[in-house]
Formats: C-alpha cells, structure tokens, sequence
C-alpha cells in the first residue's frame, strides 16, 4: 500500500527559524490489527504521556537509520523504516520538535519497555483512551480515519 506521506502543521504552526529544533523519527508498528505505543518515563519530557515510539536523530544519520537504532535501544525490536506517513512541526515554550512518523516493516524480538514506562497493542478505538502530546493530536485523527492502514 502506497501512502503519500502528510505534512501537517500544528495547531501552534511551523518553525520560524527561532530556537532550537529536535529532529525525532517515530514508528508506526502494525501487528495484527494494532499499532504499538509506548508511554513515557515520568521523568522525560511530556512523561507519563503515550507516544509512537522512536527518539533523536543524530547529526551523522538518516531519519531510517535513526528509527532503527532508536527502536532497538527503546524497546530491543529490528525494523526496517519505512514509509514516511507523517511530518508534523510542535512549538513547545521550551523547544520545538520536527517529527517524521514512519510505518516500519517488523524484523526481529518482540517489544519490551526497555527506557520507556509501559507499552501497549491498541487498535484504532482505544487510541482516545491514552493521554498523547500535543504534536501527536493530527497524526491520530488521521490514524482513525484510515482504516487501511491497520491492515
């Protein structure tokens, strides 16, 4: 299946070139009819809030390559990044975070919440039962309303 990737823009617009940016790859893991999230410790930013897991680009790496090491080190899983699904920008007061959600393709180990808090299978009707951050918002509105991907 072929998506075209979305930009979509936050509610509290794009960056204007002002601070600091975080470049972040998150994953989109399908299994079975449901999507992984993983929560966040309490002492990270935004934590106790869930999330698609993933983390910071290194200067030296691509967005795929970061995916994959983040993946591993998060939760001790091999996937190959994929297909880009989402590009949101989020202004927090502190900072700002350009995220780049790919659909990864499964390789190897089975999830465990290894510097994260928890970590959960849901489908598309219990997403609104788990607190996201702010840049998240879009990227769910569309995973709901996209059945096939789920598929």
């Amino acid at each position: 299946m072929k998506t075209p990737a979305r930009s979509l823009a936050s509610p509290a617009g794009l960056v204007t070139g002002e601070g600091t940016v975080i470049e972040v790859a998150a994953g989109l893991i399908f299994r079975h009819g449901r999507l992984l999230i993983t929560q966040r410790r309490p002492s990270d930013h935004l934590g106790g809030l869930w999330e698609f897991p993933g983390g910071k680009r290194r200067p030296e790496e691509t967005f795929e390559q970061c995916l994959e090491r983040e993946l591993f080190e998060e939760l001790g899983v091999r996937v190959w990044g994929g297909e880009l699904m989402a590009a949101i920008t989020q202004a927090y007061p502190e900072k700002t975070v350009a995220l780049r959600f790919y659909r990864c393709a499964w390789r190897a180990g089975e999830p465990r919440p290894l510097e994260c808090q928890a970590l959960a299978w849901v489908g598309p009707d219990d997403l609104n039962r788990y607190p996201f951050p702010p840049a998240d918002a879009q990227l769910l509105a569309e995973l709901v309303s996209h059945p096939e991907w789920w598929q």
